[in-house]
């Protein structure tokens, strides 16, 4: 187990030269579009082990600090929503392209947030709560978000789209919870593989959905990078400011700031390609390359300025 935990931890520092890549690979090897039809597999293999590591004291600050979570949660469900509309109104982009966007700013925050949040010495008990409420509630929010924000574009199906997450997020979930408690120490022993199996699917996401889409990455793949950075920063920027002005401590602003900001990328790529198009799929891919190259930049940025002593913050 000491090998694959060394392979598995390389896999994590390195996650995004390898990302990106394996996304330039994908763009010139498009037989790899096969991968796309194993979207919904994938993400409910990394949702389930995410399940597999769930703790009761995950939940603990929605007891502790139950504002701090409301607003972070908050903020992910109505302001990134509307940072992505805004978006794709100044770009102009195709219902397609519109619909994947919206869908990305409508879906929860990643796992790899908590992973940046640590780095970066913020409050990892409040972002890991943050993403297990977030992806907890997705399969009623995100429907309903879409619906009334996309649905202009193309037509939303409120109620497949929270079948699916229902069965993409939510059963994974409980599972690998359920598989948690009756068998323990059998989970023990594969948890330090955990975060290569998460890489290699988000890997395996990214290559299916660039393989499909390389045709059109050629005419739309700047400005859909352009609305990732500023989807992605805007993000960053607004958490960030929200928590200061509630004056939540500084670890815990550098918490809300990424959890904000970095959404479940592979998610709306999976729902994107089920509901709408390939097309609809090709944000979430290029948002995955983006945040993993924008959450170690924000990492290095806050680490060298220390944290200041904390204050009091908002009860």
């Amino acid at each position: 187990m000491n090998t694959i935990e060394s392979v598995s931890n390389w896999s994590g520092k390195y996650f995004a030269p390898l990302v990106i890549a394996t996304a330039v690979f994908a763009y010139f090897f498009t037989e790899l579009s096969v991968l796309s039809n194993a979207i919904n597999i994938l993400l409910g293999i990394v949702m389930f082990g995410m399940g597999l590591t769930l703790r009761a004291t995950d939940f603990s600050m929605v007891f502790k600090k139950p504002a701090h979570v409301i607003i972070g949660v908050s903020a992910q469900f109505t302001l990134m929503p509307l940072l992505a509309l805004l978006i794709v109104w100044l770009f102009n982009f195709p219902p397609e392209l519109a619909v994947g966007i919206i869908l990305l700013g409508s879906v929860p925050g990643g796992t790899a947030s908590n992973v940046m949040v640590y780095l970066a010495k913020g409050d990892l008990p409040l972002s890991v709560t943050m993403t297990t409420i977030a992806t907890l509630i997705a399969p009623v929010a995100t429907p309903f978000i879409m619906y009334i924000f996309a649905n202009n574009w193309l037509p939303v199906n409120p109620l497949d789209l929270f079948l699916s997450i229902t069965q993409i997020v939510l059963i994974p979930i409980i599972l690998g919870v359920i598989c948690n408690y009756f068998f323990r120490k059998g989970v023990q022993k594969v948890t330090p593989a955990l975060p290569l199996i998460s890489v290699t699917t988000i890997i395996l996401i990214v290559m299916g959905v660039v393989a499909a889409n390389a045709d059109n990455i050629y005419e739309v793949g700047i400005p859909v990078l352009a609305a990732a950075i500023l989807h992605n920063g805007g993000g960053y920027f607004i958490g960030y400011l929200i928590a200061k002005i509630l004056q939540v401590s500084p670890a815990q602003c550098r918490a809300i700031s990424i959890e904000v900001g970095m959404q479940n990328s592979g998610l709306a790529s999976g729902l994107g390609s089920a509901h709408f198009s390939p097309l609809a799929a090709l944000p979430g891919a290029i948002f995955s390359v983006w945040h993993n190259i924008s959450g170690p930049i924000l990492v290095n940025f806050w680490n060298r300025r220390p944290l200041p002593p904390a204050k009091k913050s908002m009860k």
